[in-house]
């Protein structure tokens, strides 16, 4: 198995995902992109530590965190290794006292502990392969697929999620204009700095 060191491009938001977001992984020794349709709670927990934006409570992941640091337990990397029927799966891989474990995990939970943890992204060469999207094949299929099994929430993303950055940011400024009105600051404020990044690429 072909491990492939990714990070993360940043965060998608999709008008025929019912709230869902497409969060976009890619690859640093390629010109591969994986899009994966996340959760609104999972993008929200993935965006605020990015932005380095602290809650007033800590979120489940932030609680795992502190629960391991104060046991020593360590993430040593996140591994997206299956794609089933559409769905991503991922292994958690870490250590305590000189033991490795892999545990399951959905992609974004694994992504949202990785982001705390500073732990190395991989994706199997099997599953960029086959769900990757290269830069010239944005215009001919922009499909993401789930990443976990709560099919009553999460369904595969329609074509053309990702089809050019000026789509993605005018999706990116919608949604900025919405958190504003609704008075959700710090959303408001990653949509901003995800804007500020997107533009400075181009």
């Amino acid at each position: 198995m072909r491990k492939l060191q990714v990070d993360i491009l940043g965060l998608s938001t999709s008008p025929h995902t019912n709230g869902a977001y497409a969060l976009i992984l890619y690859e640093l020794e390629g010109k591969r992109k994986l899009p994966i349709i996340i959760g609104g709670f999972e993008a929200q927990a993935i965006a605020l530590k990015l932005e380095n934006i602290k809650p007033p409570r800590p979120f489940t992941h932030d609680l795992f965190k502190n629960i391991a640091d104060a046991i020593d337990l360590h993430i040593n990397e996140i591994i997206i290794d299956e794609l089933h029927h559409e769905t991503f799966y991922a292994k958690v891989i870490c250590e305590m006292n000189g033991e490795v474990h892999e545990i399951d995990a959905r992609p974004s939970d694994a992504i949202a502990l990785a982001v705390r943890f500073n732990a190395p992204l991989f994706v199997t060469e099997e599953i960029m392969i086959e769900a990757g999207i290269k830069e010239e094949q944005k215009e001919e299929r922009g499909d993401a697929v789930v990443d976990e099994s709560e099919k009553e929430s999460e369904k595969v993303a329609p074509k053309r999620v990702i089809s050019s950055p000026d789509t993605l940011i005018e999706e990116l400024q919608r949604s900025l204009n919405d958190a504003i009105n609704n008075e959700n600051y710090e959303e408001a404020a990653k949509l901003r700095d995800e804007l500020a990044r997107l533009k400075n690429r181009g």
